[in-house]
């Protein structure tokens, strides 16, 4: 009988083993199966960008937080004991109500960078969502067992704290202040699409939205990259990249917010990028218009007499290069220039002022300004000691072409740099006046170089185009002889002795915006109605920015490795300014920007070749191989030149002709002194003197 006992014992065990295994593996298959859907319900219901799931997960973690901070204002020291299984309830069907409520309400479209009064209203609308589900909810499952009524209304304001402060401190945090935290929205008249998400678009939707004189109303943004698509800046949809623009705007033609102007507000778009761009705008019949910088932006916006309608600007040509714009070592050219008595010549000039601006920001002990036009030695004097008051300058009105004046100069001044700008460019003028031509171009260029040379100077840096390049015009073959002779000095000094006077010739495409370019021309033709005078539909140019030039020019002055010095003697200094620009193109894109149509609002009219003008441009010589520097923007064509004696010779005949006023034999000897170049045997007409 004790056996029998024994035996049923066993197996009763046994079977409450195996019934407890077997509910164990029911038990973890069902917690599999659960968790495995609440993960892809969870993975369901997240952001799509990774700042906004961080932006979520905190949201979720504030709903749990809230309830517990709460119930602890509520009961305070009583919460310690109560009804943990209520609390544990109550907590979780907060923290998940909270979780759908905030994804569905889509509060994570704004951006936190961005956060002001539109997200408050964002954040209110979901917790109170949030707390009229969970009131029913529980009272239908618990009977709101043991919970306060009052914690709800305690844990709507909590809530909305716990959301709202973290982003109002990280906005305050990028702002530095409260000043652009508090927007208010006002009517706009004119709907307008912004292009690019940066900085810029931040400023301007919040100006506009709280400016009483705002006429614009921002309907949309397009973003740089992909990640921002889908989400919000106070409340207006970032709707697409940039590539995307015609996408955008038919969808928003759709909806009836088509919008009336495309605004660019990022200050470094490639020029490509902004050229297509332009294309686009003409298509869609959308004029384009850019922000100024933030600085230039914020202070039209204070301006009584400016209106929010005109604080934009048109498209910079310089973006329509079709290349980024080069950028030099600015550090060696401020070693070059700090501390140094400079001397720039042609001062008032395009080239000229914006060297004598860029070398009174580097620091001179002394900067003289030479120049033989009154008003532009001037204008140029008065900019400088107003810029720059502690600079110590002196305006000399002298006459490059008379040595005894240059003599005296650098006598009294001692320069230790000769930047020498001062030139006669526009191409028919010199052919109309060849031996003002020659007397400026040449003989001016070659007092400087000589006194320099006599007076101890360490660098001059002679600046030439590229008309000089197998030459057709007067001009051109000037500054081609001009660079032969600073070539050629520079040769005789390295051989005559060491350290002395460096000359350094720098050759320019055509400067954008320079006096007697083509550009001003087409603005004050456009300004009348035009039509738009072009030479040649084929015809192009190599061009390049002030700013572009002037640092070449100082990089070039700059002292070059000990590795490349050698080389470096008697060469020229050439930007890469890539692909050469067609004129018509050019013509054509400043009708856009002054959004009109060309062919249809302004006309082009082509005029023909002006007397001396080549189709296109040359920047290097067949004879002139390119030499490798350790700055890529930069390039080195080698010297080609005469003997420094022989072409000294040739220039005293030169002089003689060009003072004896005796054109005819002095034009024998320019085409003797450049052997590519050949004077047209014609006159200029009136009408192709005014073309472009």
């Amino acid at each position: 009988m004790l056996r029998y006992l024994n035996d049923a014992k066993r197996r009763l065990k046994v079977q409450r083993i195996t019934e407890f295994v077997s509910s164990s593996q029911r038990l973890r298959r069902a917690v599999s199966d659960h968790g495995s859907f609440v993960y892809t319900s969870f993975v369901f219901i997240l952001p799509n960008n990774r700042r906004a799931v961080l932006a979520y997960l905190h949201d979720v973690a504030m709903a749990a937080v809230s309830f517990l901070l709460s119930l602890y204002l509520r009961l305070g020291n009583q919460i310690v004991g109560w009804h943990p299984r209520l609390t544990l309830i109550y907590l979780l069907t907060l923290t998940l109500i909270a979780a759908v409520v905030y994804r569905l309400t889509g509060l994570y479209r704004g951006i936190w960078r961005y956060a002001s009064l539109p997200d408050l209203y964002n954040i209110t609308r979901a917790v109170s969502l949030t707390i009229l589900i969970f009131l029913p909810a529980m009272f239908v499952l618990t009977r709101l067992e043991g919970l306060p009524r009052s914690t709800l209304l305690i844990n709507w304001f909590v809530l909305i704290a716990l959301l709202g402060g973290p982003r109002l401190a990280y906005r305050l945090f990028k702002d530095r202040g409260l000043d652009h935290v508090l927007e208010r929205t006002k009517h706009q008249t004119v709907p307008v699409l912004l292009i690019s998400a940066k900085e810029g678009a931040d400023t301007f939707i919040r100006e506009m939205m709280h400016n009483p004189r705002a006429v614009y109303r921002v309907v949309g943004v397009l973003s740089d990259t992909s990640s921002r698509v889908g989400r919000e800046i106070y409340r207006v949809p970032v709707l697409g990249t940039i590539d995307s623009l015609e996408e955008v705007v038919a969808q928003l033609d759709r909806r009836g917010k088509r919008p009336q102007k495309l605004i660019i507000t990022a200050r470094n778009l490639p020029g490509v990028q902004v050229r297509r761009l332009l294309d686009q705008a003409d298509a869609l019949a959308i004029p384009l218009a850019r922000l100024p910088k933030l600085t230039d932006f914020q202070r039209n916006l204070n301006d009584p007499e400016r209106t929010s309608e005109n604080v934009l600007e048109p498209i910079a040509l310089e973006d329509l290069l079709g290349r980024p714009q080069a950028v030099l070592d600015r550090a060696s050219m401020s070693r070059l220039i700090e501390g140094r008595r400079v001397l720039v010549t042609g001062a008032g000039g395009t080239i000229g002022a914006e060297l004598s601006r860029q070398i009174a920001a580097l620091s001179p002990s002394r900067l003289a300004l030479l120049d033989s036009s009154e008003f532009a030695l001037y204008a140029i004097d008065i900019e400088v000691r107003e810029r720059f008051p502690a600079t110590l300058r002196l305006p000399l009105l002298r006459d490059v072409r008379e040595r005894t004046q240059i003599d005296e100069v650098l006598a009294a001044e001692r320069p230790e740099i000769i930047f020498h700008a001062a030139a006669l460019k526009h191409l028919p003028m010199v052919e109309a006046n060849p031996i003002e031509g020659v007397l400026t171009n040449i003989i001016g260029s070659r007092n400087i170089a000589e006194a320099a040379r006599a007076f101890g100077v360490a660098t001059v840096v002679l600046i030439s185009t590229d008309k000089a390049v197998n030459p057709t015009s007067v001009m051109g073959a000037t500054k081609r002889v001009a660079e032969s002779f600073c070539q050629a000095l520079d040769l005789y000094e390295a051989r005559r002795m060491s350290g002395g006077t460096r000359y350094v010739t720098v050759r320019f495409g055509n400067v954008l915006g320079s006096t007697g370019s083509v550009l001003p021309l087409f603005a004050r033709q456009l300004a009348a109605g035009g039509p738009l005078t072009v030479t040649d539909p084929d015809v192009t140019r190599f061009f390049m920015t002030v700013r572009e030039a002037v640092e070449l020019v100082l990089q070039a002055a700059a002292q070059p490795p000990a590795s490349e010095a050698a080389d470096f003697r008697g060469a020229i200094c050439i930007l890469d300014m890539g692909e050469p620009v067609k004129i018509v193109d050019l013509a054509e894109q400043m009708i856009r920007l002054a959004g009109l149509r060309p062919g249809r609002d302004v006309g082009i009219e082509f005029v023909g070749l002006r007397p001396g003008e080549k189709l296109h441009e040359e920047l290097f010589h067949p004879d002139e191989p390119l030499m490798p520097t350790s700055i890529p923007a930069i390039r080195l064509a080698a010297p080609r030149t005469a003997d420094y004696g022989v072409l000294g010779r040739s220039l005293d005949e030169l002089e003689e002709a060009a003072r004896m006023r005796r054109e005819q034999r002095m034009m024998q000897l320019l085409e003797r002194l450049v052997p590519e170049y050949r004077r047209p045997r014609f006159e200029p007409s009136a009408a192709a003197a005014s073309g472009s």
